[in-house]
């Protein structure tokens, strides 16, 4: 097949259809928990990687937050080099398997795709997953090369994308890590808040397995701020430096009457439960989780559609109500399309005012106002407004999907650790130093809920600054004033190359 695509001209390999990803079909998957997306054939992959047209200056490349050389990847692919491809993507990308499979491509690289400005975008994320697939089914050593150790240790709190992420950059330097977790298990929002349909346990554990085949130590059931604060980390277990990769864990919620109800629950709740506790395994398993036969979902983005399929897969009707419309949801192009074939209702323009319960104060009723948009802002966002008509359905699970702040444990007990109104810890926007010396953090602990990818990548970056601050390459002044009320990767720091 190389032989046969060299001649072809970049317009011959535009105008090529997209190869659409096999999936198994909606009447059955949401019986089982198994994975809907089958994979791409090896002639499927290498077909699709013929759609690239190796742009000169390839857009997706910063376009993704971690690195991957994107046309050198998919290059490999067409010429039938698959173990080629997957050393090239590990070349700055630790979790290639679970990216491929839960990355917002759409709104990332394949979004940038000068193909896309023609035709569909190149399969980047699709490629991506065959390619990792086929590594971790042939087994391919993806071991690197440890260098002789620094003598520095690092504590990395949180074992989720970004924790996992920085461990793996920092060991790769010759560094000793070891890795608390608040959890019984690794892989964090991965394992807890991604359903096993979209991203399968042992994809996640064979990562797992590498770190630790590396030479990373775990340590589970261990509640930093509580057990162990970040000032016994450095004072007395003699670490070096401190990465805070905790992400985001505490769930917004409406403020509306109801809210207490029994049959109302957050997403980081129920989903917690089902995939790190196996509540759908109930009795077997000892945690127990109420589901109803008529379940509401607040909200639209990843998290909701996620919520919305389990709930399907656990028997029960489900409907999504999402303030906006449907061209406004946040979540994923694929993941949408997959909820809509899986005979999920969706009432738009809906939201809730008030739960309704019951004598036993079970919920038994949603209150919705029905909302219109307002013109576009300079945004180009939409706004949501009242029109005072309401409406009522009758539900008995309601599950919220709004989005997640910061857990304020490790905040709340390391003093002169900032955060700002939200409680989203402070960081220099360029080394992702704190505002207390050799601690770092990284991921949705400093922007709020995310993605992984995007946690994946300020762990990357943060690594490089850990490195050079353990090896006396700089030194931080902390004393600068910063501003309480800004958003997102906050303050800006500043940092002095040279010794310590």
């Amino acid at each position: 097949m190389a032989e046969a695509t060299k001649g072809l001209s970049s317009k011959e390999r535009i105008k090529k259809p997209r190869n659409l990803m096999p999936l198994h079909p909606a009447e059955l998957r949401i019986l089982s928990w198994t994975e809907v997306p089958i994979g791409y054939s090896r002639e499927q992959a290498m077909d699709e990687a013929i759609r690239c047209i190796q742009c000169k200056k390839p857009e997706c490349v910063p376009a993704c937050p971690v690195g991957i050389d994107i046309p050198a990847f998919i290059k490999l692919v067409e010429a039938g080099d698959i173990a080629g491809a997957a050393g090239k993507i590990r070349e700055t990308n630790f979790l290639p398997a679970a990216c491929g499979r839960v990355c917002p491509q759409d709104k990332q690289c394949e979004a940038v795709c000068i193909v896309g400005k023609k035709n569909d975008p190149v399969g980047i994320g699709n490629l991506e997953r065959y390619v990792a697939d086929y590594e971790r089914e042939h087994k391919l050593d993806r071991t690197p090369v440890i260098p002789p150790p620094t003598g520095k240790r690092v504590a990395i709190i949180g074992a989720g994308p970004a924790g996992l992420t920085c461990a793996y950059e920092l060991r790769t330097r010759g560094h000793e890590i070891t890795v608390f977790e608040a959890f019984h298990r690794g892989g964090g929002v991965m394992v807890y808040g991604i359903p096993r349909f979209r991203l399968p346990l042992e994809v996640i554990d064979e990562d797992l397995k590498l770190l630790e085949d590396m030479g990373v130590e775990f340590v589970y059931n261990m509640v930093i701020g509580k057990i162990l604060t970040i000032e016994d980390l450095l004072e007395k277990e003699g670490f070096d430096a401190v990465f805070i990769g905790t992400g985001a864990g505490l769930p917004k919620m409406l403020g509306i009457p109801g809210e207490n109800l029994n049959g109302v629950y957050s997403a980081n709740e129920y989903l917690t439960r089902i995939y790190l506790m196996n509540a759908n395994e109930f009795p077997r398993a000892s945690t127990p989780l109420y589901q109803g036969k008529k379940m509401a979902v607040i909200g639209a983005g990843n998290t909701a559609m996620d919520v919305l399929r389990t709930g399907k897969r656990l028997g029960a009707d489900v409907t999504c109500y999402y303030r906006r419309s449907h061209e406004e949801a946040p979540a994923r192009t694929e993941e949408l399309e997959h909820a809509e074939q899986e005979f999920i209702d969706f009432k738009w323009l809906s939201s809730p005012v008030e739960f309704i319960g019951d004598e036993r104060y079970f919920v038994k009723a949603i209150k919705c106002e029905v909302m219109r948009l307002s013109e576009p802002d300079e945004s180009g966002r939409r706004k949501p407004l009242p029109t005072g008509e309401y409406f009522i359905d009758e539900v008995d699970t309601v599950v919220f999907s709004l989005g997640c702040e910061v857990n304020p444990v490790i905040p709340s007990m390391t003093p002169g650790l900032r955060v700002n109104k939200w409680g989203v810890v402070m960081v220099d926007h360029t080394t992702y130093h704190t505002s207390k010396k050799g601690v770092f953090a990284g991921g949705d602990v400093v922007t709020g809920g995310s993605t992984v990818i995007l946690a994946m990548g300020q762990a990357k970056q943060a690594a490089g600054y850990v490195h050079e601050y353990l090896m006396g390459q700089f030194n931080y002044e902390l004393n600068i004033s910063t501003d309480p009320n800004a958003p997102g990767v906050q303050w800006e720091g500043r940092f002095a190359k040279g010794k310590r």
